[in-house]
């Protein structure tokens, strides 16, 4: 996966929640999270009062890292579904369109095959926000209104000289 900064568009985020929503909905989960592979949390939905999101986000990201490094040892690309299962709760992961990371928590109201099915058809719609996301930016570097960093004209000069003093 290509190392790009992600814009996210206020309607594309929206579409975005209203797919985990429904995901979460129709596997009966407890939450559903959205992670980017670098381990930054990008949307979720679910009642995440007592859960550490910024360790789930790493820890994911970091478990999907680890396992694509297994994948490389036994000669595949990657690993796209995780799955650990616990004593009351199970986890699984898995990777939407080679870009994010699709975290599911679930309980015994519902079942790994139901939570596999309604993935399935959720990963796609995802991929599909997601590419017209990348088309937006594509559009808007053509036409030269592409997003900028604001530390863009900061040099390698400026950053040694705030700290030499």
């Amino acid at each position: 996966m290509p190392s790009t900064d992600m814009i996210m568009y206020e309607e594309e985020f929206q579409q975005i929640r209203g797919i985990l929503q429904k995901l979460k909905d129709e596997t009966n989960a407890k939450m559903v999270f959205l992670v980017d592979k670098n381990g930054q949390q990008i949307a979720y939905n679910g009642d995440i009062n007592n859960l550490d999101t910024t360790s789930l986000a790493s820890l994911t990201a970091g478990n999907v890292a680890a396992t694509d490094g297994l994948a490389r040892l036994i000669g595949e690309k990657e690993f796209t579904v995780l799955f650990h299962e616990g004593e009351r709760d199970n986890i699984h992961i898995s990777i939407v369109g080679r870009r994010v990371i699709l975290v599911i928590i679930f309980d015994e109201r519902s079942s790994l095959g139901l939570v596999r099915l309604r993935v399935r058809k959720a990963s796609g719609e995802l991929e599909g926000v997601f590419n017209r996301i990348l088309e937006k930016v594509e559009k808007e570097k053509e036409a030269g209104g592409g997003y900028e960093s604001p530390f863009a004209e900061i040099t390698d000069e400026d950053i040694d000289s705030l700290f030499s003093e």
